[in-house]
């Protein structure tokens, strides 16, 4: 089997890889980093509403461009590339596919094009204190009082909760487990008993926070207690995401790493000439391609939207995890170092590889999904 990207692909590669290059250079990180909100909404306008990658898989009728997730997996690569600030990956990847995955079509209107503009922020309130993402340990509550839904709970790693507008909610109905009675809300971040508080984090260019709900106001998004299938479902294809953007991360640190090694001078010749630091690299040049392989099959997959995309999520994100921490420590090292002070743009990477490595699941809980999904769907068990 052979994997190409079509000449529209290629070319949309390179409009978003010449913004970030332009837009998102590591000094404009920094500041971001260092600000408040965490990120430029100046910037996150032009990435909205100039370059539209915030709808970049979202159909046209509901404010996107109607592309898919190969396009969505180019535009998270080359954001990875550069360790774009912003909330990109919560509001357009994880709340976006939440709304296409559990809403009505009516609600997907109301929401899906202020998230495309850029007008909302969102971000999905699934995680909890134990930081696991998956739907079926969920704790916090949502009960129905005179056609009012109202959610009691703590939600924890939420990205960028500081600054979201809304909150997609994962609740369950008081005294069910597992994945049943399991109910999707969205909730405006002024409502009343809510509250959001920035967690201290290793990696500052991706913000997250605890939210608590104290009997807060909530509108049901699709029908109540069947969320379950559609947000499995969203994980995985935010888990593809993820992948991509990681592998982005991985390729700069392996390109600076080879640039630095063609230049530092040891012992009267060039370290890249050593044959210690060839293994070194072409190591890591395998372990990427390998991480590249698996997201862009992962990719090609859910734009095909087939019924076994698990598998492919879990692979992917457990070979992106491997290669960008891999091409983290090598960095670190083979850069002698000064690749772990405050000056150098390597450290920068080293934590959001550190931090992206257990968002949505570690390397290790991923390949033990990849296995249980296996033996599930030859049991014939589609969850």
């Amino acid at each position: 089997m052979q994997f190409a990207f079509t000449e529209e692909q290629h070319q949309y590669r390179d409009i978003v890889a010449r913004f970030c290059r332009e837009q998102s250079p590591s000094t404009r990180v920094r500041a971001q980093m260092a600000s408040e909100a965490g990120f430029d909404r100046e910037l996150w306008k032009q990435l909205c509403g100039d370059l539209g990658m915030s709808g970049v898989h979202v159909p046209e009728a509901l404010g996107g461009h109607g592309y898919g997730a190969v396009e969505l997996g180019i535009a998270s690569e080359e954001m990875g590339r550069v360790n774009f600030c912003g909330p990109y990956f919560s509001s357009c990847v994880l709340a976006s596919y939440a709304l296409l995955n559990g809403a009505t079509p009516r609600q997907q209107a109301e929401w899906l094009p202020q998230l495309c503009s850029g007008a909302v922020i969102a971000s999905l309130a699934l995680a909890e204190t134990g930081g696991s993402w998956h739907p079926g340990t969920v704790t916090a509550t949502a009960v129905e009082r005179d056609g009012h839904w109202r959610i009691d709970g703590i939600k924890s790693y939420v990205l960028d909760g500081h600054v979201a507008d809304l909150f997609i909610v994962a609740a369950r109905r008081p005294g069910s487990q597992g994945l049943e009675g399991l109910s999707l809300f969205a909730v405006p971040a002024t409502a009343r008993g809510l509250s959001a508080h920035p967690l201290k984090t290793i990696d500052t260019t991706r913000r997250l926070s605890r939210v608590e709900f104290n009997g807060v106001q909530a509108s049901l998004l699709g029908e109540a207690e069947t969320a379950a299938a559609g947000l499995l479902r969203t994980l995985d294809q935010a888990t593809i995401a993820l992948a991509s953007e990681m592998v982005g991360g991985a390729q700069a640190l392996l390109d600076s790493t080879v640039a630095y090694a063609k230049l530092r001078v040891q012992f009267g010749r060039v370290i890249g000439s050593f044959q210690a630091i060839k293994h070194r690299l072409a190591d890591l040049l395998l372990e990427l391609e390998f991480a590249r392989s698996a997201a862009y099959r992962a990719c090609e997959l859910a734009a095909e939207d087939p019924l076994p995309l698990r598998e492919a999520a879990a692979m992917a994100k457990a070979l992106a995890s491997d290669a960008f921490m891999l091409a983290a420590r090598e960095a670190v090292q083979l850069h002698g170092g000064i690749g772990f002070t405050w000056e150098h743009d390597t450290h920068l990477y080293f934590k959001r590889a550190q931090g992206s490595s257990v968002l949505l699941g570690s390397a290790a809980e991923h390949r033990d999904r990849y296995v249980l999904s296996l033996a599930a769907r030859a049991a014939g068990d589609r969850l």
